[in-house]
């Protein structure tokens, strides 16, 4: 096994239009799968950050980031250590810059997924020093193809289950290096880029259930997407 610790950074609770499971339930899970920790990254909200801070007493083993999944104009974007919403809806660019100067550190989610992904064209200019290259809801060929960007952008890598539910979570995950420990820690390893991403993609009848999943709850929300 390699060393260092083991954090998917891409989790949605029932806190996200799409999520399933209590906060809570997700920490437990994490622990109990072996994962070193988990980053909470809802939809356009950090309102299970609270929760999050208070579940650090009862698993002090796990390291637990607090972050939120930013809707752009152009696809969307991972944010970590904000203290608050970052303003949806705006472009790459500007929700960059936004989260920069608010402490928060960027990495571009699945950017080569067709839906609410940014593209290849801005995944290879984006301002930010990683790219999630392995997300647990894509295909081998899409998460390929964002790992040769970073590789060829010398870009820090991520993973992340990009979980809604308990079964999913601990698919994909992030590698930190030896020597990270703390939560300042993970931040600043991923605001250089030092990190590497582990795990499995999604296969084609995964990826077919988890579209018409996704489609009957865009049905649900009235065809609005997040």
């Amino acid at each position: 096994m390699s060393p260092g610790l083991r954090v998917d950074l891409h989790v949605h609770s029932a806190l996200s239009p799409d999520g399933r499971d209590d906060v809570g339930a997700l920490v437990a899970f994490a622990a109990a799968a072996g994962l070193d920790g988990l980053a909470l990254t809802d939809h356009n909200t950090i309102d299970g950050h609270r929760r999050l801070e208070a579940l650090r007493v009862e698993y002090p083993r796990l390291r637990l980031l607090p972050g939120v999944e930013v809707s752009t104009r152009d696809g969307h974007l991972l944010a970590y250590g904000v203290r608050e919403v970052p303003p949806a809806h705006r472009s790459v660019e500007e929700t960059v810059d936004w989260l920069q100067a608010h402490g928060g550190v960027p990495v571009l989610a699945h950017p080569l997924r067709r839906v609410h992904g940014v593209g290849e064209a801005m995944a290879t200019r984006a301002h930010v020093p990683a790219l999630e290259v392995l997300n647990g809801h894509n295909g081998a060929s899409a998460n390929a193809r964002a790992r040769r960007i970073a590789r060829d952008r010398s870009l820090g890598a991520t993973g992340g289950s990009d979980a809604h539910s308990l079964h999913e979570l601990g698919r994909a995950w992030t590698r930190f290096p030896e020597g990270v420990d703390s939560v300042d820690d993970l931040l600043a390893a991923l605001a250089r880029g030092a990190t590497a991403a582990e795990g499995r993609s999604a296969s084609a009848l995964g990826r077919a259930e988890l579209g018409l999943r996704s489609l009957a709850l865009r049905v649900a929300r009235g065809l609005r997407a997040i």
